[in-house]
């Protein structure tokens, strides 16, 4: 079976890696795909925002299968617009997808179904917000209501801060429109934890859980980013917690989605915090797979990973049972020297062609000469896979890897995954 995937990151590295494993898969294609997946696919020069071209090109191929990893696409209906050609297609409609791409409908309708989130107030008037805001006490959260490269939320531990955020988003408008409503959250105290999951319908499969680190530097400061690094299982969590958040948290939204006529088919992602008192609640959710949680999720899924896309997409992914590895997983994101904010691209990069045991590198932001020289283009750049037997191991073989590649302004955080050797 050929198979599209859309979009062109570390994620979708991923998901191509994992497909190619399967004995079902023909051609992968990839659009428009990076330097790096383009060893293992066809890449096509098509953005992921021209549905038009996608459909057709899909068409012409007679692909089997189409799976959309990036957000943007999903919250325009790219779906929608498969599901009119009759193409199978992996990833939510539109107005399912409206549980990431507006922030104060999923804040809605986890408070309208009793699932735990954080308390919060929604605000699309600038005054009103910043009179409610006066009232607060930091720290507190500010957040974009639309999508924003998941840089659109300030954890702010000021009332300056929280104030300058608010403030930026609504009146500068750095994330364009979809700051034009924010919402305004109680600040939640405690562990991360993301928990993707495959959903079709009110059938929940959770994947192992992983563990993101948002901010740029270490200890966790600075500002947010996409994500520096992730690792999977979490064995600082008690099982009991995780099977906790799937049947107070995501068993119940995928429900909620079919009740509100949206019923949710893809990959639904909880990030969640476990509160001092050891109950998972809702943070936020993502109508995707997470960047980087997917590079160190996939690796250690047993399962072939079509035969899961293709169950969801028929219909009996409630037949399937998931496998897991034991092995351990860390990534570690190589980011260029400046990101989040401006950053050079066009840099020689050494040391990728170097192959070592238990390792994965996937692409992010790359791009490559004719002449075979790697270079950056993007923020994030590389994410640096090591598999291990336990997370101490898969660290220390993920940072040695990281340490042979090498570029001008390379930045990595060097504290993935202590958490869970506390």
């Amino acid at each position: 079976m050929d198979i599209l995937v859309i979009g062109g990151g570390g994620r979708e590295h991923a998901i191509v890696w994992a497909l190619s494993k399967s004995p079902k898969a023909g051609t992968i294609y990839c659009a428009p795909g990076n330097a790096g997946i383009a060893q293992l696919a066809q890449c096509v020069p098509i953005a992921v925002s021209e549905f038009d071209k996608l459909t057709a090109f899909a068409a012409e191929k007679q692909v089997g299968l189409v799976v959309v990893g990036p957000d943007d696409p999903l919250a325009d209906g790219i779906v929608d617009a498969f599901d009119a050609t009759g193409i199978p297609v992996f990833g939510p409609r539109k107005n399912a997808a409206e549980i990431e791409g507006s922030k104060t409908f999923m804040k809605d309708l986890l408070h309208k179904y009793s699932i735990p989130t954080a308390a919060y107030q929604k605000f699309d008037n600038y005054d009103d917000a910043l009179a409610y805001l006066r009232l607060q006490k930091a720290p507190i959260v500010i957040k974009a209501d639309g999508l924003a490269a998941g840089k659109g939320v300030t954890v702010a531990r000021t009332m300056e801060e929280a104030e300058e955020a608010l403030h930026n988003m609504m009146q500068s408008k750095v994330f364009g429109e979809a700051g034009s409503r924010v919402v305004i959250e109680e600040f939640l105290e405690g562990q991360e934890m993301s928990i993707l999951a495959f959903v079709d319908g009110e059938t929940v499969k959770p994947m192992s859980a992983a563990q993101d680190h948002k901010p740029v530097y270490d200890g966790d400061k600075g500002p947010n980013t996409g994500g520096m690094g992730t690792y999977s299982p979490l064995p600082h969590i008690d099982p009991s917690i995780i099977e906790e958040a799937v049947e107070t948290i995501i068993k119940p939204t995928a429900k909620a989605m079919v009740a509100e006529g949206r019923p949710f088919r893809g990959v639904l992602f909880a990030g969640l915090m476990i509160t001092p008192d050891g109950k998972p609640k809702t943070i936020e959710f993502n109508a995707r797979f997470g960047d980087p949680e997917t590079q160190v999720v996939l690796p250690r899924l047993k399962t072939d990973l079509l035969e899961v896309f293709l169950a969801a997409v028929e219909g009996r992914l409630d037949e399937l049972e998931l496998e897991w590895s034991d092995e351990a997983a860390v990534c570690v994101i190589l980011a260029s020297g400046g990101y989040p904010a401006s950053y050079p691209k066009g840099l020689p990069i050494t040391g990728l062609e170097q192959e070592t045991e238990h390792t994965l590198v996937f692409h992010a932001g790359t791009s490559r000469d004719e002449d075979g020289t790697w270079r950056t283009n993007g923020g994030r750049v590389l994410g640096v896979v090591g598999l291990g037997p336990d997370i101490e191991a898969a660290r220390a073989i993920a940072y040695q890897r990281a340490e042979q590649i090498q570029f001008e302004g390379k930045h990595c955080r060097s504290d993935i995954a202590l958490k869970a050797l506390v």
